[in-house]
């Protein structure tokens, strides 16, 4: 790490950074390569490998590959040294979570569930007799990890969970009695860290291993895609759980459960990246090989334009990935994992960068979706054909937008996580809006042209803010309290939120790059920047529209409109030219290119 800022959570909203103040993937010290490295060539050795193997659930296969990923470390990167883990800096175990999986569905879900929700509960809220007993064995994989929380009737609204938890007469035990759904690792895992109603109303987090008595799982689910992992319903028939196996505190289960759910959702995003990057390569390599009318289609306009589409949206992924991986190394720095309140305080740490997890769970799910489709649309007929890669990645990828929270829930959770942070005084939005607002009164665009590389991405990403700050600020003044209940215009400011997060992110790496290395060898970064910017900003300005429409009327929607307009002012570029490049500059080695390891 260098000299980068300590940024609150969701203070991007209301501060321009500089460059030099959020981390990049140019960034990465050399021990963090090696790691990017040894995972990488694990995953092209060992999982790549045997990727016709993996397709179809191979419990045997997945269970081997997990103990050689232990033996190099892998399953222990977010895991305390004394308790038998590698304990890597976030950055790193992001950069693991990427490079490990090389695309494989099956594996990429069981290897995210043992190293993410599936221990992090442990790692984050377990005692230090829990974390002695369990964790070494999780981090050697001699024991398998699943998270059980969903139930038939409570998906989204997890935590009123039916399942319920008695304490025993002996006061030693309580009598564990529900069922779950959908629980991944299911079919082979060891343990499930799980829920339950203590005295009908108190929802409490509990370890339980699977050879107790009492605990069973039902067929494996017959699912879309990700055939590669196990999915299976889980019971819990009066199972007697040890009272030094409830996690955290008896009545504070959703504080564990939320608290996972935000790192997991995050893990999510670099395993997702790194599959999108597979996908391209495959898309390349097809539309390189494919010839029609007499030549290759990847010399196509519009494959060219699909091609750099993937490459731009890949880069931004990544650039707000470990923009956000240093932010949680910083949070996190000082806290002594031995302590009783470790868990609390790196819970307390975590909980702070919550909107960003969800920001690039959402982005990078969509991304990824974007990424497949258009992989099968370069294949045409055989893109729809199971022998080609374009099918398989198309169907495993639907999943993302629904576990970890669905994206529909997690934009509803970024703005209530802004509000709260402003109604609790961590975050002075409310004045920052104010004086938004007040500044547009006397407030004109600058009229010429700007100097300097990237000088008007930079001034378009500014004012997008302004304009998300009009919207929200206004849409709170209307609905105040019950803002919530309008999911429609939550998730409109959500969105321009994502994407003001999304351009800030492509533009500061950019510019950092710049700073380093010169506008020449950054030429398709920039490119990557101009396009996406300059693509993105009309669409914060229509979401406005949509959000003061919604809200207003007659004169006051008037005066809201011309404000919009002087903010969202701005002169097209040529995106045409620069997708070429872009384009032009990935296809001969066919694979993505702008970040080098």
């Amino acid at each position: 790490m260098g000299s980068e800022k300590f940024f609150k959570g969701g203070e991007f909203i209301i501060t321009d950074a500089l460059p030099e103040e959020v981390f990049t993937p140019e960034d990465f010290t050399k021990d963090q390569r090696l790691v990017a490295q040894s995972a990488e060539e694990f995953g092209i050795k060992e999982v790549a490998a045997k990727a016709e193997e993996l397709k179809e659930l191979n419990p045997d296969l997945l269970k081997q590959l997990l103990k050689k990923a232990g033996e190099l470390g892998f399953l222990g990167a977010d895991i305390p040294e004394i308790y038998g883990g590698s304990e890597l800096d976030k950055v790193s175990s992001v950069l693991v979570s990427e490079k490990i999986c090389s695309g494989i569905s099956g594996f990429m879900v069981t290897y995210g569930v043992q190293t993410g929700i599936g221990s992090l509960p442990i790692v984050l809220f377990g005692t230090p007799d829990q974390k002695k007993k369990y964790l070494p064995k999780i981090s050697s994989a001699e024991m398998i990890g699943a998270y059980a929380l969903t139930e038939p009737g409570h998906g989204s609204d997890a935590l009123t969970a039916e399942t319920t938890a008695v304490l025993f007469d002996d006061g030693k035990h309580y009598i564990l009695n529900g069922q779950k759904q959908f629980i991944t690792n299911a079919g082979f895992a060891d343990y499930f860290i799980t829920y339950g109603q203590v005295d009908e109303t108190k929802f409490t987090s509990f370890i339980v291993e699977r050879n107790w008595d009492g605990v069973s799982v039902d067929e494996e689910e017959k699912k879309m895609g990700m055939h590669g992992c196990s999915t299976r319903p889980l019971i819990f028939q009066d199972v007697k759980v040890p009272v030094e196996n409830v996690l955290g505190e008896v009545g504070r289960g959703h504080v564990v459960a939320l608290n996972t759910l935000n790192v997991g959702r995050y893990k999510i995003a670099p395993m997702i990246t790194g599959s999108a990057k597979v996908t391209l390569s495959e898309a390349i390599k097809y539309a390189k090989g494919r010839v029609q009318f007499g030549r290759p289609i990847c010399e196509f306009g519009l494959i060219k334009h699909k091609i750099a589409e993937m490459v731009i949206k890949i880069y931004v992924t990544e650039s707000m990935v470990y923009r956000t991986a240093a932010l949680l190394d910083m949070a996190l720095k000082g806290i002594d994992p031995t302590k009783e309140d470790a868990g609390k305080k790196t819970g307390e740490a975590i909980r702070k960068y919550a909107l960003e997890c969800s920001i690039n769970k959402i982005y990078a799910s969509e991304m990824l979706d974007y990424v497949v489709d258009e992989c099968v649309q370069i294949f045409g007929g055989y893109g729809y054909v199971e022998d080609y890669p374009a099918e398989g990645a198309y169907r495993d990828s639907r999943i993302n937008r629904i576990w970890e929270g669905t994206n529909e829930i997690n934009r509803l959770l970024i703005v209530d996580m802004l509000m709260r942070a402003a109604l609790k005084g961590e975050l002075p939005l409310l004045d920052v809006i104010k004086k938004t607002t007040e500044e547009l009164i006397t407030f004109r665009p600058e009229m010429g042209e700007e100097e300097g590389t990237l000088e008007k991405e930079r001034k378009m990403v500014s004012m997008a803010k302004k304009i998300g700050l009009l919207a929200a600020g206004a849409a709170t003044q209307k609905y105040m309290q019950k803002l919530a209940n309008e999911q429609e215009i939550v998730a409109l400011i959500a969105n321009m939120i994502i994407e003001i997060f999304a351009m800030e992110s492509a533009l500061l790496r950019t510019l950092k790059k710049i700073q380093k290395e010169g506008e020449e060898n950054s030429r398709i970064q920039i490119a990557a920047t101009r396009v996406y910017i300059n693509d993105v900003f009309p669409k914060v300005e229509v979401m406005a529209k949509q959000i003061f429409a919604a809200i207003s009327e007659g004169e006051e929607l008037r005066t809201q409109l011309m404000a919009l307009k002087r903010l969202a002012k701005h002169t097209p570029i040529n995106a045409i030219s620069l997708r070429r490049e872009i384009a032009e500059s990935v296809i001969p080695a066919a694979r993505y290119h702008l970040t080098k390891i």
